[in-house]
């Protein structure tokens, strides 16, 4: 049990030091439900500063092995593919766990983050954990189980390269990974119905999809208000809100604020990502998440050249 006046950080760091993945979802939703109803209040002590783990504990009953070396996972038509499709998003859910209350244990208090901060990923970690359960457990009614299957932990390796930069930290992992998942996710689901497994699509296609336009919302917000923050700072960082409110008074400012966040955002994915951004993209879901081209366009691969492009 966790101290009677538990901080929000504390709770997090005891989900990031809980090996087996069930466990740590199921913590993660308690604390996650504590802390929106308020019986968890402090984000943080100001005194107490305790270490974030390089690496969460994790279990070693998943085989790791380097993303090159994944076995295809087929298109989902025949059970062994669609085994191996829902063992990687399970996989993926359970470091979207760890990233999430990662982001806010490391980060929260260190970049005096706002409160609305911590509740946003709070919700994304709650999600996380959520979409792991229901995909582990249609997992075991495929036929398979978690750590059947061998998978890679490229998402955890972008962590550790953003482990020093909150900024780099959003635009890598909460930015480009959970766009690309929204780019991906409607052909997976596709694939899914035309394999005859609906019940599969159905859960990627009503739960876990629009949520995650969510979580690539929380990623742009964020981004955004660091951004703003910084070109701004007697502005109130209390609220995001408040930051672009202040904005309205001048239509310049805006623009101008707009195309300094887009340049800072191709900047740190330059520095931080390996390679361009891999069409075709999901304009509608990228949309809806507050992510339009302007921002991933020019670092995308050119398929066309510019003669033709309209």
């Amino acid at each position: 049990m966790g101290h009677p006046t538990e901080a929000l950080v504390e709770a997090a760091l005891r989900v990031l030091n809980t090996a087996d993945p069930f466990d740590k979802a199921r913590l993660g939703d308690e604390v996650a439900t504590k802390w929106l109803q308020g019986s968890i209040t402090l984000p943080y002590h100001p005194s107490l500063h305790l270490p974030v783990p390089d690496r969460p504990a994790r279990l070693s009953n998943v085989k790791l092995v380097p993303p090159g070396l994944m076995p295809k996972l087929g298109k989902a038509g025949s059970l062994q593919s669609r085994q191996a499709i829902v063992h990687s998003l399970v996989h993926t859910e359970s470091w979207a766990i760890d990233l999430s209350w990662d982001i806010i244990a490391r980060f929260g208090e260190q970049e005096a983050m706002p409160r609305e901060f911590f509740t946003d990923f709070v919700k994304v970690a709650q999600d996380e954990g959520r979409h792991f359960t229901l995909l582990a457990a249609r997992l075991e009614e495929l036929g398979s189980f978690y750590g059947a299957l061998p998978a890679h932990d490229g998402l955890w390796d972008s962590a550790t390269a953003t482990s020093k930069d909150l900024l780099a930290r959003l635009a890598v992992e909460h930015c480009v990974h959970e766009a690309r998942g929204l780019d991906v996710l409607p052909t997976t689901i596709s694939r899914f119905r035309n394999g005859g497994d609906n019940k599969t699509a159905n859960l990627l296609e009503s739960v876990v999809y629009p949520e995650e336009i969510t979580h690539c919302a929380a990623g742009v917000k964020w981004f955004k208000y660091l951004c703003l923050r910084s070109r701004n700072p007697i502005t109130d960082p209390c609220s995001l809100i408040s930051l672009e409110n202040e904005a309205t008074e001048r239509e310049t400012t805006i623009v101008e604020d707009e195309k300094y966040v887009i340049q800072k955002f191709h900047a740190t994915v330059r520095t931080h990502f390996r390679g361009p951004l891999k069409p075709p993209f999901n304009e509608e879901a990228r949309k809806a998440a507050g992510f339009g081209p302007q921002w991933y366009e020019p670092l995308a691969v050119k398929e066309a050249t510019q003669n033709d492009q309209k």
